[in-house]
């Protein structure tokens, strides 16, 4: 399970999380790990766009918590991706950098968490990909999914 923080304008409008560029770049970093979109379930943190598409505040965030929390409950993950630190900090009840954040598991409601830079934050930073894909890897890993080929030159697109 992936979990972003907020819909964009295109996902607002259609329902559907990660459809525009740092979706399309999701979903090769989707593809990279051996899986397709149809294999995981992707989610926000908060249901519908922040005014401005601004960074979510805290209250948004508690407010569409228990909606998130119901879907995680359905879904029961095998492990959940955080995708940026809105997403991290609120999941995790914790106020740190990406930095610390991320290269570490966290237990979260009995499933395992990992945190990795949001697709949007990685398209303004492409020199963070490498990164990234580290944290994909260690999800692999814990999935049994065997690294595969050439699949680090995907998540460059």
């Amino acid at each position: 399970m992936f979990i972003g923080e907020a819909p964009g304008a295109d996902e607002d409008e259609q329902g559907i999380p990660f459809i525009g560029r740092a979706g399309q770049l999701l979903t090769n970093m989707i593809k990279a790990m051996g899986l397709t979109r149809d294999d995981v379930y992707i989610a926000n943190v908060i249901k519908c766009r922040p005014p401005g598409n601004r960074t979510p505040e805290r209250d948004e965030c508690d407010t569409c918590s228990p909606f998130l929390l119901r879907q995680i409950d359905v879904v029961r993950p095998k492990i959940i991706v955080a995708l940026g630190a809105v997403a991290a900090k609120s999941l995790l009840q914790i106020n740190d950098s990406m930095a610390n954040l991320r290269g570490r598991t966290y237990d979260f409601r009995n499933t395992r968490l990992i945190v990795t830079y949001h697709p949007a934050y990685l398209l303004r930073d492409p020199r963070q990909k490498k990164e990234a894909w580290k944290d994909l890897q260690r999800v692999m890993q814990y999935l049994g999914i065997p690294p595969r080929p050439g699949s680090e030159s995907t998540t460059a697109e």
